[in-house]
């Protein structure tokens, strides 16, 4: 790996766009690469670190003004271009890329809008749990060069691919895995079309000795795809894989499996640990010892993750949901769900179906905060004026003031869901500081 990366730094002006985890772990890479004539970091924040080897700094609102005096640019998955990749001169890379081209035929790569990271990790555990030489990398916090170490010529590497990771990227990887695909990152893309090319990188390069393992809503056409592909569902008994109500379906093959005995949560997560189930079954792991390892996989965090119970009431956080269908999702798993706590930062997706499913449904009780709250608030009025639904909503500032005013009104003995189907950014650093926050309020701390 390292010396696929001097390859492409020798006798180069390299800049580093981006100097969060990923820019510092492809700094610590290239000075151990060397060969480079100079480097320099550009961030639109202030850098603090102390450099031993002469590194230039670029740091504020002009810090991207200058990528074309440079041969080479290593992008950051979080850093946004103000223009189209094409029309920059200097050649844009990126750690994704460059791993990807070392490593295609050994990764098991999993993107889609929802559920990569609870995917990524269980089939990580899964094989893990039966002693398979792996490593976890990518989306989920741990930047691909910071693995290498880790890696032979037998390692399976699982690794969560996020679309900005996938943007642009010029390899793929021999086990991709397609999940799902709706409107998302809008505010990042522009359109929903943009955003569904950057996740199509996940297959567009792969060869016809490849697998993709694609939602059979999403699957492309032979022209778009030449691998060959396994068709994923959770309903349709026409897939190559979908999940029933008390098995998975493989192929025709039935498999039994008690989902009550895992700690997911809803039927969402039935399709996640059919997937996990038919990747590592391909893997070569026997049936049992597959559905014994998802008895042990622990949630991660902030994934309707149960809070805990005060005052006879159960609380859940779902900070991670940033969209219509997540929401909805955390209110049919949780049986006795009475409250939801919903909004965040308002990123222009369209909030109809979640709407039309507060018309209906089983919650006695709908919280909307901030933006996107309000926006959903002002919509139910004009589309739903005299309904007698309304009387259900009931709009607050903050989250402290939702937790607050859930407490008063979620029924002993019932579940308030904290699912804000939007993201974050506009009170919080991110979802998990957003979900810790829910939890100290809940436990009153």
């Amino acid at each position: 790996m390292i010396e696929l990366l001097k390859k492409y730094i020798f006798e180069k002006n390299i800049l580093i766009l981006g100097y969060g985890r990923e820019g510092r772990s492809t700094y610590r890479r290239i000075n151990e690469a060397g060969g480079f004539k100079s480097v320099t970091i550009a961030d639109k924040n202030n850098i603090t670190d102390n450099f031993t080897e002469n590194v230039s700094l670029i740091c504020g609102d002009e810090y991207q003004k200058t990528l074309n005096n440079y041969d080479i640019v290593f992008k950051s998955p979080g850093v946004v271009l103000e223009k189209p990749y094409e029309t920059y001169s200097c050649y844009i890379t990126s750690q994704t890329e460059i791993f990807m081209e070392k490593y295609s035929s050994q990764i098991i790569g999993i993107t889609g809008t929802k559920g990569k990271s609870t995917t990524t990790t269980l089939i990580y555990h899964i094989l893990s749990e039966n002693k398979k030489d792996c490593v976890l990398t990518g989306n989920i916090g741990i930047p691909s060069f910071d693995v290498i170490d880790d890696i032979t010529p037998e390692t399976k590497i699982v690794f969560e691919m996020s679309c900005h990771q996938l943007e642009n990227i010029r390899f793929s990887p021999k086990t991709a895995l397609f999940l799902n695909l709706f409107e998302e990152h809008l505010d990042h893309y522009g359109t929903f079309e943009k955003y569904t090319l950057a996740k199509e990188n996940i297959y567009r390069h792969q060869g016809k000795d490849d697998t993709l393992y694609c939602n059979k809503d999403i699957v492309p056409s032979k022209e778009k795809c030449s691998s060959q592909i396994v068709t994923l569902s959770l309903t349709d008994n026409r897939a190559d894989v979908f999940a029933d109500d008390n098995s998975i379906v493989l192929n025709g093959n039935r498999f039994d499996i008690a989902y009550e005995n895992s700690l997911l949560a809803g039927k969402h997560n039935h399709y996640n640990i059919a997937v996990a189930f038919a990747v590592c079954h391909k893997l070569g792991l026997s049936p049992e010892n597959i559905i014994n390892a998802v008895y042990t996989y622990k949630p991660l965090p902030h994934r309707l993750e149960f809070v805990g119970e005060y005052d006879g009431v159960k609380y859940y956080d779902d900070s991670i949901s940033t969209m219509c269908e997540s929401a909805i999702q955390a209110v049919n798993s949780i049986n006795d769900a009475d409250t939801l706590i919903a909004g965040g930062m308002d990123r222009g997706i369209d909030y109809t179906d979640l709407i039309k499913f507060f018309s209906d449904c089983k919650l006695s009780n709908i919280i909307l905060m901030s933006d996107s709250g309000r926006r959903i608030y002002d919509e139910i009025q004009q589309t739903y004026r005299g309904s007698e639904f309304i009387s259900k909503i009931i709009l607050v500032n903050k989250l402290e003031d939702a937790v607050e005013t859930a407490k008063k009104v979620t029924a002993k003995g019932k579940s308030c869901i904290m699912s804000p189907a939007a993201a974050s950014y506009n009170e919080f650093k991110n979802f998990e500081e957003r979900g810790d926050v829910f939890k100290g309020l809940v436990k009153g701390l």
